[in-house]
This record gives structure tokens, sequence and C-alpha cells, in this order.
């Protein structure tokens, strides 16, 4: 979904990257001395968040244009496993390390690579890119356990919720893809007394720090957008409920669905946007740590990007409630 040219400059700034299977994204990063509260919080994509002008464990000096996403699925395809979706709700997709440029990359470190279906199968999604090896061993749900954080497992298996496969799939997706590109989860930051999987934890509960400050379900509804199979919305009203004085700048909203000049309603309009809502993609620099979870709210249009992909004819944009049982 995002932009041609930004795909193309990640796929530049992949190709001039080091073999992404070592342990850090700094080469001769030393697990001492990342003490951060001796560190005054940088703003990420600014002047100071660099290495060698900042500690690359205290700053986000390598994907520090970050992305809160949200889903509003209908049916998970898990029903019947008991896998179903949080009521009055969207549910959490990730938390997205992007270059400041608005460019992005992929699967940082193959050492921590608990994706059970690598998506794309290469770090470069070209053939001739390194392939990413699936991962057979036990889901990643598992490694909450020896920390003691049943409590984080329930509530990751009620508000982050996969669509056509287990939800620890697709928490292992998101942490390997993702969370391996950003500079404070690199394993050096967490000194020698590292327990394994500490940053997996660290990740799961930031991701979900960002989505408890961004109700997307209660914004929209405050505004009387509500989901239903029979009233349709306009863009323009939705992007207003979800940026001034909600989040403050527009996010990226996300539709699929049939385009709307391929519609009944639509048909020989110039309108090739999307018409059904189904995320949110909320943009921010960050202070300090990522794991802080305080960040500056920017637009998704920073660096000359769209702000979505959705119709945009008034009452083009669907909002569809669930399926029968397809929520708690």
């Amino acid at each position: 979904m995002k932009s041609s040219l930004a795909a193309a400059a990640s796929v530049w700034l992949l190709s001039s990257m080091p073999a992404p299977a070592m342990a850090g994204l700094y080469p001769g990063l030393s697990e001492l001395n990342h003490t951060c509260a001796l560190e005054k919080p940088v703003l990420s994509c600014s002047a100071g968040a660099v290495p060698g002008k900042t500690d690359t464990c205290c700053t986000e000096t390598f994907g520090g244009l970050v992305l809160a996403t949200q889903f509003w699925s209908t049916w998970t395809g898990l029903e019947a496993q008991g896998q179903v979706l949080p009521k009055n709700s969207w549910t959490l997709h990730g938390l997205w390390p992007d270059f400041c440029n608005g460019s992005w990359t992929q699967y940082c470190d193959l050492k921590r690579q608990y994706d059970p279906l690598p998506s794309p199968n290469t770090t470069t999604g070209k053939p001739d890119g390194t392939p990413v090896p699936a991962y057979t061993g036990p889901n990643i749900g598992t490694f909450l356990e020896p920390f003691g954080k049943f409590d984080l497992l329930a509530w990751m298996n009620k508000y982050w919720i996969a669509q056509a496969q287990p939800n620890p799939d697709f928490w292992g997706h998101e942490f390997s893809k993702h969370a391996t590109c950003f500079s404070t989860y690199d394993v050096e930051c967490y000194g020698p007394t590292y327990q394994p999987h500490e940053e997996v934890v660290d990740f799961f509960e930031t991701a979900i720090s960002f989505f408890q400050q961004l109700p997307t379900f209660d914004w929209l509804a405050a505004a009387g957008i509500r989901p239903s199979n029979s009233t349709s919305y306009s863009l323009s009203k939705i992007q207003r409920a979800l940026s001034l004085p909600r989040f403050g700048v527009k996010p990226y909203i996300g539709c699929s669905g049939p385009r709307y000049n391929a519609t009944e309603k639509g048909k020989g309009s110039l309108d090739n946007g999307f018409t059904q809502l189904t995320e949110v993609w909320y943009y921010y620099h960050v202070y300090g740590r990522t794991q802080n979870g305080k960040g500056k709210p920017v637009g998704a249009d920073i660096n000359g990007g769209s702000v979505s992909n959705c119709a945009k004819t008034p009452g083009a944009v669907h909002y569809y409630k669930r399926g029968t049982g397809s929520e708690r």
C-alpha cells in the first residue's frame, strides 16, 4: 500500500546495507554502557538522532518514522477455534519503523526470525534477495511465559487479531519483519544480563502502549461514524474525525474492496479509490527509546506521500459491521 517511490528507495537502501544476519543493526555495538536515564531524550529524525551523536540504544536512529497501525476486519477465518474480534474496538496491526525519508526495510536480523510465513519471502522482495527462512520453532506467544506475562498474552489474544492465520503467527511476523529494524530493540541494548526474548516482550508492550493512545473506534463514533452495512461515509469526514482535535494531524486511511469506478454507483467516474475502510496508520517521531511510548504526531504526507488510497467521492466509503460470530 506504500508508494512506489518509497518502495524504490527501500530497495536501494537495502542493497547498500550490511547483511541482516548480524545481531545488531550497527557492527561492533557494545552491550555495555546503555544507561538511557543518563541520556537526554532526542527526537528521532532530528539532526541529533544519528549514531555518534547519541546512543543508538537510547534514541531511535534507524527507523525513526514510527507508524502505529490498526486494522478494521469483519472476520478472522478462525472463528470456530475461538479467534474472534473485539467489540467496539479496532485491532492492533503493528508498530513499524520507516526510515525518515519514508522508505523502509524489513527482516533486519535473521537470527531473530520467528515468522512462519515470511512475506515477502526475501529481504528485498526480489528473486535475488536474501531468503528469509520460515520459522518452525515454538510460537512467539510462548516467549512471554518465562516472564509471567500471561495477562499480556490474554490481551493480545483479544485485541491483536490475525486474519486467516493463528494470532501468534501474525505476532511473529510483526516482530521479525518490523521490530528487528528498530535500533532500540537491538539485543546489545539490554546489556550483559539480557534474558532471551526480553526485547520481544518490550516490543509487544510498546506496540500496545501506542495502540491504547489511539482509540480509533471511539473517535469515529464520536463523529457519528459507526459500522453499518447500509450507510456509507465520506473520506473527508473520516479524516476530520481522526485528525483535529484527536490525533492532531492526518493519519493514513487505508481501504480495500472494489475500486469506486468499478462499482455500479461509481460507473463512469474517474475516482479509482478503494471503497471499504480497513486500516489506519498513525505516524510519529519518537522521543528517546521507542519503548518510552512518547511520540510527536506527524502527518502521513510528511515526505510527500499519500494520506489515503480510499475513494474521495462523497459517501463512497463503507465501514462494514463484523460478520455474525466474528465478534465477542
